[in-house]
């Protein structure tokens, strides 16, 4: 079966030339649109979002927007020939067959995991394989070998790390003349506590061995879906609270988002922009059953004087205050 190109930029409804901001600017609208936990239709949100965030895991990096740049959708007919890096572009895009000892091949499709074949194939694990190359996995036709392991990312929410989940993953092997074998089923438990790059084992699931060689095993490696408010950081998390100026002099109760329920938090009067407060056990579970702290940072926005009165008003606080930012006294 062919892998299907997706347009990453129609995803995220942005232009091809979209700045970093914007891209992180239709993430962020798209995404609280379509998050699971908040959305009518959830079935269809969830498919919308793992999407968007497959989308953003390769245009918010420089670098795989590059590659995905430069293979375009005729990414068939791309020559990387040149590239002089040994990385996964170099050699190009080779369909010829293996020879040699080498003559049973595979290529692996999942489903579930909640990343494209495209995505793996250019941007994913895929098993070690060179994903430039034939596409398929090869081993020897003859002898006590082992199977090879087979690896692949899986997409877990923040939501899924913090309560655990249980995910219906797929595998359909394919050979290299286009059969493909019975599509396999697995019940996978997504623990609660999961961290980011960690690898989930299937044992015995991966490639068969030859002769009386064990089974290679199946790995899931964990890559955790952007979130539209938090960032993390290792077992914390971390929030950007937009404040008027007059809400940082003054101090205000704001509502604060939580992967549970929101909860009030007091900001203190002279708050100052980028200053952090810490909501104790609001963030991830650790090892020894606690769970990590949300920090929310203060961004102070500051408003266009779109009026008459509003530049009074700033002019005449202007004249009041003795406040000198450039004086560290």
């Amino acid at each position: 079966m062919p892998v299907q190109f997706k347009d990453y930029y129609s995803v995220l409804e942005i232009p091809r030339d979209a700045s970093q901001e914007a891209i992180k600017t239709a993430f962020r609208r798209l995404s609280r649109k379509y998050h699971p936990d908040v959305a009518a239709d959830k079935a269809g949100a969830e498919s919308k979002f793992k999407e968007i965030n497959e989308a953003y895991q390769v245009l918010k990096d420089p670098e795989k927007r590059k590659k995905y740049d430069r293979l375009g959708a005729n990414w068939e007919q791309a020559d990387f020939s040149g590239e002089a890096d040994g990385g996964p572009h170099a050699g190009g895009f080779r369909r010829e067959g293996r020879t040699g000892p080498f003559t049973r091949e595979e290529r692996f499709h999942f489903g579930g995991t909640g990343f494209s074949d495209f995505f793996e194939t250019f941007f994913g694990s895929m098993g070690g394989a060179d994903p430039f190359g034939s596409g398929f996995h090869t081993r020897p036709a003859s002898g006590d070998r082992a199977g090879r392991d087979v690896e692949a990312d899986i997409m877990v929410t923040l939501e899924e790390a913090l309560r655990g989940s249980n995910r219906l993953i797929t595998l359909r092997r394919e050979r290299s003349g286009g059969k493909e074998g019975d599509t396999e089923t697995y019940q996978v438990k997504i623990p609660p506590g999961v961290a980011d790059g960690q690898r989930i084992r299937l044992a015995g699931q991966g490639e068969p061995g030859t002769g009386r060689g064990r089974a290679g095993h199946l790995f899931l490696r964990v890559c955790f879906a952007a979130h539209p408010d938090f960032r993390v950081r290792g077992k914390d998390l971390y929030y950007d609270l937009p404040l008027a100026p007059w809400e940082a002099v003054l101090g205000s109760r704001q509502k604060i988002p939580t992967l549970t329920d929101p909860v009030t938090m007091k900001i203190p009067a002279g708050t100052q922009n980028g200053q952090k407060f810490r909501l104790r056990g609001h963030g991830l579970p650790t090892k020894t059953g606690s769970r990590g702290d949300l920090y929310v940072r203060a961004e102070i926005r500051i408003p266009p004087a779109t009026t008459e009165h509003a530049r009074e008003l700033w002019s005449e606080l202007s004249r009041i205050s003795n406040f000198n930012p450039r004086n560290d006294k």
